[in-house]
């Protein structure tokens, strides 16, 4: 499973490199990695549930511990869901913020 999930997050690679992801752990049921994110500094899991036929999705602190849970995550949404904890959450102001903390612009973006 865990080989799948990588394969769905490298169908959009550059989303996922904007996480800034380290440390892949390979689970039974799925898998687990650290990113530092815009909006989240901590670990990502992503577990198959056999039930539902759709992915869990844990976004955990730097201690592992539980910050938000989304179930129900079918595999064309997985990166999209990820993306908007991670990195990008859809606030009117996220190009601002992004170019205040980092000092660059996103105007002509192509």
């Amino acid at each position: 499973m865990a080989e799948y999930i990588m394969v769905l997050l490298k169908s959009r690679i550059t989303i996922m490199w904007s996480w800034g992801c380290r440390s892949f752990v390979a689970l039974p049921d799925g898998l687990m990695w650290h990113v530092q994110g815009y909006l989240l500094t901590g670990w990502v899991k992503v577990l198959y549930n056999v039930g539902t036929d759709a992915f869990d999705v844990y976004f955990l602190n730097n201690k592992k511990e539980l910050i938000k849970k989304v179930e129900e995550v079918y595999l064309d949404n997985l990166v999209d869901v990820i993306d908007y904890n991670v990195e990008k959450d859809g606030s009117f102001d996220y190009d601002q913020r992004v170019k205040q903390q980092y000092s660059i612009s996103l105007q002509n973006r192509i």
